[in-house]
């Protein structure tokens, strides 16, 4: 069965009255249990588990450690190009929106590479915007060569590719896919996405598991919380990454949990997620999934991602920027949206220590 069955299986599944018939009882017992089910994580997500916040907060640190210790990886992002074609209504990088665009050339993209490497960074997550034109395949596989000579690790956040292609820059020396579907609902997904490639709803949506055959390393995905009811798009984001960890048992999968961030242009988010909502989304996809690795990015505030730090993250970006060359080239291109935590590298690794964790900068090296 392909994700997508599974997808359209839960579509016409009354959630609200699920959730309306859930009991006290029903609630509590979902503590007591090694695993649960993907009613008992929608029951987590759930208002009828708003009272219990801290004792999901505290499985969710118990489980943390025993899987992954008290350490915290780090990474950055780097930016290669922000040319797209797509017309998403809620993207800085929309192919209508009048903003400074720019294209890393190979020696740009190096001396970026240095400048972030002598930060101590060890992995790097390379994005673009979604042009074949401007970051054709050929053009990413350049770019991972020369990253190659400065991290160990390296992973990508760029349009959807076909299996042969995804094949072919792990070969060439990617490890990790970054991938957010957006939005799972699928007639919300045609509402937001009005003209490009991206319209291809299934070609997105099973993008993760294509690099999975193609025997990536890691697979990171995610919704972009807010472009519809968070509950549905976390719960099925649940569903998708059980589905690839019980599929692919050699892929680390990971969540992102990411909220939608101010940007050019003129879109409101549809629903509103609190930063108890996101304590609650994290601690219930901590229980759900104890193994999976959890990211959180530079989008949130810096006081709330100190004390996320415990509760299920297991990733988080530091020093980060989303402007194409935004580390060490001058230009005038515009970010993809705001960055809350603008916080060192240095002193990331002071708050981990001081939280009782191990900063790494580096996990995994290939032969």
């Amino acid at each position: 069965m392909s994700f997508y069955e599974i997808y359209k299986k839960y579509e016409d599944f009354n959630i609200e009255e699920y959730i309306n018939g859930l009991d006290e009882k029903s609630v509590l017992s979902i503590f007591n249990k090694e695993s649960i089910s993907e009613c008992e994580f929608l029951a987590l997500l759930s208002s009828k588990s708003d009272k219990y916040i801290e004792l999901m907060a505290q499985k969710a640190n118990k489980l943390t450690i025993n899987h992954f210790g008290r350490v915290m990886f780090i990474y950055t992002p780097m930016y290669l190009s922000n040319y797209c074609v797509n017309q998403c209504i809620y993207c800085g990088f929309n192919v209508k929106n009048i903003i400074g665009r720019k294209k890393l050339e190979i020696d740009e993209i190096e001396r970026e590479a240095k400048y972030i490497s002598k930060k101590g960074f060890r992995h790097i997550l390379i994005l673009t915007g979604e042009s074949r034109k401007y970051s054709p395949v050929e053009y990413i596989k350049e770019a991972v060569k020369v990253l190659r000579n400065y991290f160990d690790s390296i992973s990508i956040e760029i349009y959807p590719l076909n299996q042969s292609e995804y094949k072919w820059l792990i070969e060439a020396g990617v490890d990790g896919l970054t991938i957010y579907q957006e939005v799972y609902n699928e007639s919300v997904y045609e509402q937001l996405h009005l003209s490009g490639p991206k319209k291809n709803y299934l070609f997105r949506l099973e993008a993760p598991e294509r690099a999975c055959e193609a025997k990536i390393r890691s697979v990171n995905i995610g919704a972009l919380l807010g472009l519809d009811n968070w509950i549905k798009e976390v719960f099925y984001t649940g569903l998708h990454a059980r589905y690839l960890q019980d599929k692919y048992l050699d892929t680390e999968i990971a969540v992102s949990l990411p909220r939608i961030r101010p940007h050019v242009g003129e879109f409101q988010p549809k629903s509103f997620v609190s930063d108890k909502d996101l304590v609650k989304i994290m601690t219930a996809f901590r229980i759900f999934m104890p193994r999976a690795g959890i990211s959180l990015s530079t989008r949130e505030n810096a006081s709330l991602r100190d004390n996320l730090i415990g509760l299920g993250v297991t990733r988080m970006s530091a020093d980060s920027s989303t402007k194409v060359g935004g580390h060490s080239v001058d230009n005038e291109s515009d970010s993809q949206f705001d960055i809350s935590d603008n916080r060192s590298v240095e002193e990331m690794k002071d708050l981990v220590y001081k939280k009782g964790y191990q900063p790494i900068f580096k996990d995994w090296q290939s032969i």
